[in-house]
């Protein structure tokens, strides 16, 4: 069965062009080499075309390849080529497996080059994204896992999703992982040592890994895709030193030198801020994507004139968040404008709005910006942000209120602060379970999972005259999505009340 599994294998990799016609016999002896096989059976090697078939809607979906992926692991782990039959441990086996199809990083970026050159950006991350979930760096079968679903508010359409994709660690691989010998390389994720990396209990296998070099405002940097893509294409592009986040003028110039070379591309930072700030803080990366989300839809509610910046078009953007968004076709302009209002909202403080940008010499103001082309002109979108922590808000007071952790807790980063809403896996459970005990009149505060979504429940369920099996699933949807606009009104340093927005014109003011 292993011998017909690598010839069905190598078949996926002709169909995907991973494999070449001409590197067929080698790629299968490269699988005979990794599996510990001298030969293949005449059987294998005669089998028939439809044996090896993979139609356009299996190798899209990428289901057959789990299939078949999962059966060489079964075997791998039998034949005592696997440590432990754990998902931490399969998943460091099947790369090394998908990296016998790759090609060498060099042949990638030629390509990608020469697509480029001849056919436009365009092309070059067609081919290039496709070759990502191709080589299961992708895993489109865990990424169809996750939950997905819009939510309507008065900020437009909010994107909601369950994350599954992310597999959760297994109690042994911890173990292991708490066991092994720490290791300080790759430094972090996203350095470029990733890639071809075999991995470690601790550390994913990258084997299957391709990066494109890019020249951003004159440093070097990589351009790759995220392997829990959360929206379409969605990208990172990262320094190619492992140093730190940080905003500041040549982040505007390297935000739009990236949106220049790829003009379907959006590109933002996360603040260089703990709390309000990126997962990897300690390594200076840009997310982007092919996607527009609630926030680049959302208009201009107030227009402002900013002296001196005739030229650039400013305004606040209705969002529950604090965003000013600048537009023109001088990018020159539009960072110079960017510049002035960054320095200045370093070192602003507004007591009326609980604003202050430091206390006991601990910076508080930083900004996440996303930039865009839309036309001929190119968008900046400011989002305001501030760290500060208190007693009754220790996790921040510009970060979702306690009465929603139930729902969300974790940091507000860029991807949220757009408009789409990565929560944790354990709700699909608790979705599941509490709609069961809403229609059987259950007592939600006398379950010790589902007790913390009792006041939430108690607050909606009035404003539905019947909640049944015919409804039940879309109210849940809806005000997890109403949830979720209160996490993003809270996350803003400006409330949407009188108050809050006179604060904002304040500081506008000041500029």
């Amino acid at each position: 069965m292993i011998q017909k599994d690598i010839r069905k294998l190598v078949s996926y990799g002709l169909k995907t062009g991973l494999v070449s016609k001409e590197d067929e016999i080698f790629t299968v002896n490269r699988l005979l080499e990794l599996f510990k096989l001298d030969d293949i059976t005449e059987e294998a090697m005669t089998m028939s075309s439809e044996e090896l078939l993979f139609t356009d809607e299996e190798t899209e979906s990428g289901e057959k390849l789990e299939a078949l992926l999962s059966r060489m692991l079964d075997y791998a782990y039998e034949a005592g080529l696997m440590e432990e039959n754990t998902i931490g441990y399969r998943d460091l086996f099947d790369t090394k497996i998908m990296s016998m199809l790759m090609p060498r990083p060099g042949e990638v970026i030629k390509r990608f080059r020469d697509l480029y050159e001849s056919e436009g950006p365009e092309a070059a991350t067609d081919f290039y994204y496709r070759l990502s979930r191709d080589s299961d760096y992708i895993r489109r079968y865990r990424i169809k896992k996750d939950v997905k679903w819009i939510a309507e508010t008065e900020y437009g359409d909010l994107d909601i999703t369950i994350n599954l994709s992310k597999p959760e660690k297994d109690p042994k691989a911890i173990a292991a992982a708490k066991l092994a010998k720490q290791s300080g390389y790759p430094k972090c994720l996203l350095c470029r040592e990733n890639e071809g990396y075999a991995g470690r209990i601790d550390h994913p296998a990258r084997q299957n890994h391709r990066i494109i070099p890019v020249t951003i405002n004159g440093s070097d940097w990589g351009f790759q895709y995220s392997p829990y893509v959360y929206y379409n294409e969605h990208c990172i592009v990262f320094n190619s030193q492992h140093v730190p986040m940080k905003i500041e003028h040549a982040t505007f110039c390297k935000l739009f030198d990236f949106v220049k070379q790829f003009p379907h591309y959006f590109v933002g930072s996360n603040a260089d801020l703990p709390i309000v700030g990126g997962s990897i803080l300690s390594h200076d990366h840009f997310q982007g994507g092919h996607y527009e989300f609630a926030m680049a839809k959302a208009p201009v509610e107030k227009q402002v004139s900013i002296p001196g910046f005739s030229d650039v078009a400013a305004g606040i953007v209705k969002w529950p968040m604090s965003v000013i968004r600048l537009s023109g076709t001088d990018t020159d302009r539009i960072i110079e404008l960017a510049d002035r209002i960054l320095e200045a909202w370093r070192g602003y403080s507004d007591e009326e709005c609980f604003i202050y940008a430091e206390t006991d010499g601990e910076p508080h103001n930083t900004i996440t910006p996303i930039a865009r082309k839309r036309g001929d002109k190119y968008e900046l979108d400011l989002v305001l942000r501030n760290n500060i922590t208190t007693k009754e808000h220790p996790l921040g007071v510009f970060h979702p209120h306690a009465k929603l952790h139930h729902i969300k807790k974790e940091n507000i980063g860029l991807i949220e602060v757009m408009g789409l809403a990565v929560l944790p896996a354990r709700l699909k459970k608790e979705m599941a379970d509490l709609k069961k005990a809403m229609l059987n009149g259950s007592d939600l505060r006398s379950d010790e999972v589902l007790n913390k979504h009792a006041d939430w429940v108690d607050e909606f369920k009035t404003k539905y005259e019947k909640i049944d099996e015919n409804n039940i699933d879309k109210i849940i949807e809806d005000e997890i999505g109403l949830v979720f606009m209160q996490v993003l009104e809270d996350a803003g340093v400006y409330k949407r009340d009188e108050a809050g927005m006179a604060g904002f014109e304040r500081f506008i003011r000041s500029l």
